[in-house]
């Protein structure tokens, strides 16, 4: 998947029109306990998998990664969506279509691959565009859809040139993942690759280490770094997929940083020296249903299969009430946010009535969900309210790694129903791109296909004005109710456990860490 974001247009802000999110995380206080601590160790939600390449990461544990070895022309500031220089010292949107950039000279890739340059970053966000040896592009390369070039005016300095107006350019790609500056000479000579791991080669504050697989991630500091000095000599990122261990190890100190499940967040306060942190996420959360695979082609099966679940009883029993529920994937304090998407309350009567008239009766199906305790319990709620509408529901739990590619390729089309979920970012751009055409066979698990809505989010994505994004981004998300194909049930809550002396660097979604801005007092 991809990653986005939020800040002011450092010369074009006011044109551009882009919305403030609302979301800011509290500043905590430092406390003597940490002073002079070299090493944290923070807990990963899964084994990290190369390549570790920007436009080719699989989520966000390895976006986290790569941000911390490579830099961008900006990057986020810790705690918000706006962001700050980083390998730029001056950046400015010239025109609706021309951003100018001049990198601070003098900052050095590792292992001798020598000046970061512009010519680097031409590199790094044209191989976006361009089709690789297998004639596909990058995994992320549609971040960049709108690029036409960059041109290198100078050792330090080139011009973006966009095809199209590109608002979300400053939200999902400069300040993120996908606008990290690798090496161009470094990626010639084999670096990135996924048989080579830890040979990630940037100019960031970090270097990747070590990487032991399903054991620890190591990153070190980078003593050539030229922005500001990390918290930390040493991070060690351990893999903790079941929340139980990981408040175990928190509690033995082997962990100082970890999240937690909503429910036990009252528990785990109550250890000494520990602060909880909790804040409203714009992830989302919510079954799908494979539109192509009968009956679930007849659109009466799939709103009798929303109108038998209860979602607020859902998420009742699933996170013990400590989230609240989502009527559509742009959370709340987003751009394009639905206030008056539907509120509909659960009706057995009608969702029978409806398979009737679709000739369906004693429908058996099956939900795939990841080995997650909360989806687990959602899963399980959810199989005992369709069995009151006549539909058995049979779970199938996966671990991470078949879970993740139970929707992608051929594969895909045997899935039925699907407990998913996304991470969020800043730009309701994100959100809504895993639902096109293009997405079938990889994000898309739905399979829906609706041309008008394509349209809709591709004229959303280039235009400037931020109350007609925002009324476009309103309109695609109807269609997609109306589909019925989606059944939206939370966009979460992030808590975590640390230790009271540390602070971290987390943005608002809560996936996205910027690890070299963990700190001690």
């Amino acid at each position: 998947m991809v990653d986005v974001t939020r800040r002011q247009l450092l010369a074009a802000g006011a044109a551009f029109g882009v919305a403030g999110t609302g979301f800011s995380l509290p500043v905590l206080a430092q406390s003597e306990k940490g002073a002079g601590r070299k090493s944290i160790t923070l807990a990963l939600p899964r084994d990290v998998q190369p390549p570790f390449d920007p436009l080719n990461r699989l989520s966000y544990p390895e976006g986290n990664i790569l941000r911390s070895v490579l830099q961008g022309l900006i990057a986020f500031k810790p705690g918000s969506f706006e962001w700050e220089l980083s390998a730029a010292r001056r950046i400015e949107q010239v025109s609706d279509t021309v951003i100018e950039f001049e990198l601070n000279p003098g900052q050095q890739f590792h292992d001798g691959f020598g000046e970061l340059t512009a010519d680097d970053v031409k590199f790094s966000f044209e191989r976006a565009i361009k089709p690789g040896p297998n004639g596909k592009l990058p995994l992320h390369g549609k971040d960049l859809a709108a690029l036409e070039e960059v041109e290198v005016t100078g050792t330090y300095t080139g011009r973006i040139k966009l095809k199209t107006p590109a608002p979300a350019l400053w939200q999902v790609v400069l300040p993120d993942n996908s606008g990290l500056i690798i090496s161009r000479k470094a990626f010639e000579a084999g670096a990135y690759r996924a048989d080579q791991p830890t040979k990630v080669i940037g100019t960031g504050p970090y270097r990747l280490a070590e990487w032991r697989p399903n054991e620890r991630v190591v990153l070190r500091a980078n003593p050539d770094f030229q922005g500001p000095k990390p918290g930390f000599e040493e991070i060690v990122l351990r893999p903790v997929r079941d929340s139980k261990t990981a408040e175990l190890a928190f509690r033995a100190d082997e962990l100082q940083f970890t999240a937690i499940e909503p429910a036990n967040a009252a528990d785990v306060g109550k250890i000494p020296g520990t602060r909880i942190l909790k804040q409203d996420s714009i992830n989302f959360v919510w079954i799908g249903i494979n539109v192509e695979k009968a009956p679930f082609t007849d659109l009466r099966v799939r709103q009798a299969i929303r109108l038998a679940i209860d979602v607020d009883q859902v998420i009742e029993g699933a996170y013990n009430g400590a989230v609240g529920r989502a009527y559509a994937p742009v959370a709340p304090g987003l751009l394009g946010y639905w206030k008056d998407a539907p509120r509909r309350a659960r009706d057995v009567a009608a969702a029978k009535k409806l398979l009737a008239e679709a000739g369906v009766s004693g429908l058996r199906t099956r939900l795939t969900l990841l080995n997650k305790p909360a989806y687990q319990n959602a899963g399980i709620i959810i199989q005992a309210q369709l069995a009151e509408a006549g539909i058995t529901l049979d779970l199938d739990v996966q671990e991470g790694g078949s879970y993740w590619s139970a929707g992608n390729g051929e594969a895909g089309k045997n899935l039925e129903l699907s407990l998913q979920r996304f991470g969020g970012k800043a730009d309701p751009s994100f959100q809504l791109q895993w639902f096109t055409a293009a997405q079938i066979g990889s994000w898309n698990w739905q399979r829906w296909n609706n041309p008008d809505y394509d349209a809709l989010f591709a004229k959303a994505g280039a235009i400037t004005d931020a109350a007609e994004r925002a009324r476009l981004y309103i309109e695609a998300q109807k269609l997609i109710d109306e589909s019925a194909a989606f059944i939206w049930l939370t966009h979460e809550v992030n808590v975590y456990a640390l230790k009271d002396w540390l602070v971290p660097g987390i943005l608002p979604n809560g996936d996205d860490q910027l690890f070299n801005r963990f700190g001690a007092a």
